[in-house]
């Protein structure tokens, strides 16, 4: 009988990191053990800017972890963002032997090897190589061609990569609490896996993930990855706005940001003022709800229309569930009217109901990235070897060899 297996995710983001521990068990089911988390300091877009104080949140949040669950944690998957990561697609064609008609497993391989092999600049690393469907002869043959006749082969890949140092950056930071690093993965790629199933995958789902310095995404068609990248622009900035707009201090800009501004657009929602009171004795401070309203719906506004814009031409055409919001400024009252205003597709908040445990956390859409780094290993574990090892495995010791 399978044994249980442990895996650790760790996201280092913009406004927190966060270590999860989850347990797969036998039947595939995924349980929570634990949680360590911290506030952010020294990530900037979703970057590392001042490694020794990541150093310390990491190294924080792991203590938190190990002592909720009573795990002893080595290794982790770990994710990635910021604006230098970038998805493109990519066909690779082989023509078979003359004397040659089955496909067979070495054809498939020549062909991978031929979609993989794109130009990216110098200073970048592949980060994930994600196969999308085959062709053969022209035809669309989206399962496994092995033992199919044809004349030529083709395979289309999803390719996502990044500047390396970046990357280097967080794995450094990782291994010096120390800890391993099992697999890097890019973190809307890791969001979908707890937001998305595989029927939604199949009927066509986008999954926005925006939080506190990025807005990340993934697009999927016919089941496969057809776009993925990252905007650097969060709900940081929405506070930053108001701060700028109002000259209320960024604490309360944000808090008012919370629990008072609505991106829906209704007006029935932007009548009369909002005051905010001031603890240390000075006078209230008021601002039209309209005018608050404006300044989140406006910013958030922009950065939905430059996914949108990102997205391959037609795409949203054929998108059959809808769009899918998490992170944490997901949580913004109105952010899914706005949303369904920009994209014209059912809007969605997803639920992992396979997932058990701590249910505060994992059904909280700012946890979606780093609870879906577990379902990621979890669904990496279950490849054959050979495609883990070719793929996704030893991705982190490629790209950080010491």
């Amino acid at each position: 009988m399978a044994k249980s297996k442990i895996y650790v995710g760790l996201e280092i983001g913009t406004s927190k990191t966060c270590m999860v521990v989850g347990e797969v068990k036998a039947d595939s089911s995924v349980k929570i053990l634990g949680v360590g988390e911290t506030k952010s300091v020294g990530v900037r877009k979703g970057e590392i800017a001042d490694i020794a104080n990541v150093r310390t949140c990491v190294r924080e949040a792991l203590l938190e972890a190990e002592d909720v669950c009573d795990v002893d944690i080595r290794s982790v998957f770990l994710s990635v963002t910021g604006s230098h990561i970038s998805g493109v697609n990519n066909r690779g064609t082989f023509r078979l032997p003359d004397d040659d008609q089955e496909i067979t497993t070495e054809h498939v391989e020549e062909s991978k090897e031929i979609a993989r092999d794109i130009a990216i600049p110098s200073d970048n690393v592949y980060l994930h190589n994600i196969v999308r469907q085959y062709w053969i002869d022209g035809n669309e043959q989206a399962s496994n061609p092995v033992g199919l006749l044809g004349r030529t082969l083709e395979a289309d890949f999803h390719i996502v990569h990044g500047v390396k140092t970046r990357i280097q950056n967080s794995i450094k930071c990782t291994r010096e609490i120390p800890l391993d690093v099992d697999d890097i993965v890019f973190a809307p790629i890791a969001s979908a896996q707890i937001a998305l199933n595989r029927q939604d995958k199949e009927a066509g789902a986008l999954v926005i993930d925006i939080g506190g310095g990025t807005t990340d995404y993934v697009l999927y068609l016919d089941g496969a990855v057809a776009a993925s990248g990252c905007i650097p622009v969060g709900g940081d900035h929405v506070t930053n706005d108001i701060h700028l707009v109002t000259q209320m201090p960024l604490s309360k800009a944000e808090k008012v940001k919370c629990t008072e501004g609505d991106a829906s657009g209704d007006p029935a929602r932007s009548v009369g003022t909002v005051t905010i009171p001031d603890d240390k004795g000075f006078p209230e401070l008021e601002i039209k709800r309209q005018l608050l309203n404006d300044i989140i719906r406006g910013r958030l506004e922009e950065t939905l229309q430059l996914v949108r814009q990102k997205l391959p031409d037609g795409a949203l055409e054929k998108v059959g569930t809808g769009v899918f919001l998490t992170g944490g400024s997901s949580l913004m009252r109105g952010f899914g009217e706005l949303a369904n205003d920009v994209f014209h597709l059912p809007i969605y908040r997803p639920e992992q109901p396979e997932v058990s445990g701590i249910h505060e956390y994992f059904r909280d859409p700012q946890y979606s990235t780093v609870v879906g780094l577990i379902r990621y290993a979890q669904l990496m574990d279950e490849d054959s070897p050979k495609e883990k090892s070719g793929v996704f495995g030893k991705l982190a010791k490629a790209v950080w060899p010491f």
